[in-house]
């Protein structure tokens, strides 16, 4: 079981891995195999953009559900 705080509404990357144990790698395929997770678009330069991903309550007890944590 994953313990939050009720306040908090969105998760990011680094939350997630933390909180589950999922690596980033798995994270990441799994995010793009069941549609999870949503992309926050920020601009980091005047011409570049940089993705980051962010993550509800559901999500996170989904991947919890379908993924155990990470032995490597």
């Amino acid at each position: 079981m994953v313990r939050v705080r009720s306040s908090q509404k969105f998760f990011t990357e680094a939350e997630v891995i933390s909180l589950t144990g999922i690596c980033a790698e798995h994270l990441r395929s799994l995010v793009q195999s069941k549609h999870l997770g949503t992309i926050a678009n920020a601009a980091a330069a005047a011409t570049a953009s940089a993705e980051k991903w962010l993550f509800t309550n559901s999500d996170l007890m989904i991947m919890t559900a379908l993924h155990p944590r990470c032995e490597h």
